[in-house]
């Protein structure tokens, strides 16, 4: 469907007719002040010379002469674009309602624990999380979702964005240690807070945290990070990761971390109106991510958008080659 941007600049159509009827003609460059007899057989010559403008003087000029026609062309076509002629395509419906989603993922070496199964096989804690946590990503359809990562200290690895394509590309990439061995729930929790007061979306705001341990290291403590949702309106949802057997031993049976803190992440989330859940295997931590998908949708499809292509440029063209083209034959005209 095609439709003017600006409909009102028709008006300025009437406004040569206006300029016509209204003011004055002009006497000539001079005036009166000079009365050449012979004058009148020179306008009379110029109309027999061939000019297919039938003369330049104004009292030849009318406003069916094809030099005013023709020029009138030329400015209509020149509103027509000034009118910004527009085509809309069909409306489509969008969602209107987005979250601005913060992962904050545990990387310390506790992670490489290999008691989940993937494909039958086992893997560690680190490897189910990165496929299940990209599962969540790409359905969270218009929502925007960043990563923060950490162990001894915290990294915000992908700021808040629409781009769940480059957050996957470093989700995948993570390795379990890139952090530090230790375990700051507090300070991931308080660089994932002030990372969405950064974003400034007035929409709603949300921290996933996923650890298999404590809070043993970090200046932030868990109750600082509590409050400091609590006042910015963020909810927190909490995971905790590892099987029934808590402690597992390496290889060379040392003792590679502790156990998951469940009263502090039940905590957090009791405070701050999320969710505190207990994943197990690689089964239980898909049906994690998707009790969180359902626990905030995504659809809120209220409002629409259409596509618009500005037009303005083909009555502008005409109006430059129109120009030119009344140029090129006054002037041939002029030359016979």
């Amino acid at each position: 469907m095609t439709h003017f941007a600006y409909p009102w600049a028709f008006a300025a159509l009437l406004l040569p007719f206006v300029v016509w009827y209204i003011l004055p003609a002009a006497k000539g460059l001079h005036g009166d002040a000079l009365r050449v007899p012979f004058l009148k057989d020179l306008a009379r010559i110029n109309l027999k010379s061939g000019s297919i403008w039938g003369g330049m003087s104004s009292d030849n000029v009318k406003l069916t002469s094809p030099l005013w026609l023709g020029t009138y062309l030329v400015y209509a076509l020149l509103i027509t674009a000034l009118a910004r002629p527009q085509w809309a395509g069909e409306p489509v419906r969008i969602h209107n309602f987005s979250r601005d989603i913060l992962l904050v993922m545990d990387i310390s070496t506790s992670m490489e624990e290999p008691d989940f199964v993937l494909n039958n096989r086992p893997v560690s804690r680190l490897n189910a999380v990165k496929k299940v946590a990209g599962e969540f990503i790409d359905k969270r359809g218009e929502d925007r979702i960043g990563l923060v990562l950490f162990g001894t200290r915290a990294y915000l690895q992908a700021p808040i964005t629409f781009d769940k394509a480059a957050v996957k590309q470093i989700l995948y990439a993570m390795q379990a240690g890139m952090a530090g061995n230790s375990t700051a729930i507090g300070d991931a929790l308080g660089l994932a807070l002030k990372s969405l007061k950064d974003a400034d979306n007035p929409d709603e705001k949300i921290i996933i945290l996923l650890t298999d341990g404590e809070n043993n290291d970090g200046s932030v403590t868990v109750p600082q990070a509590v409050k400091l949702a609590k006042e910015a309106g963020v909810k927190i949802y909490t995971i905790g990761v590892g099987s029934d057997g808590g402690d597992f031993a390496s290889f060379f049976g040392l003792r590679m971390g502790g156990g998951v803190d469940d009263s502090s992440l039940k905590q957090i989330a009791a405070e701050t109106d999320g969710t505190y859940f207990r994943a197990k295997n690689t089964a239980s931590l898909q049906k994690v991510y998707e009790a969180i998908d359902k626990l905030e949708p995504t659809e809120n499809e209220d409002s629409f958008v259409q596509e618009i292509r500005e037009l303005y440029y083909i009555p502008l063209l005409a109006a430059l080659g129109l120009a030119a083209l009344l140029a090129l034959l006054n002037r041939r005209a002029g030359n016979v």
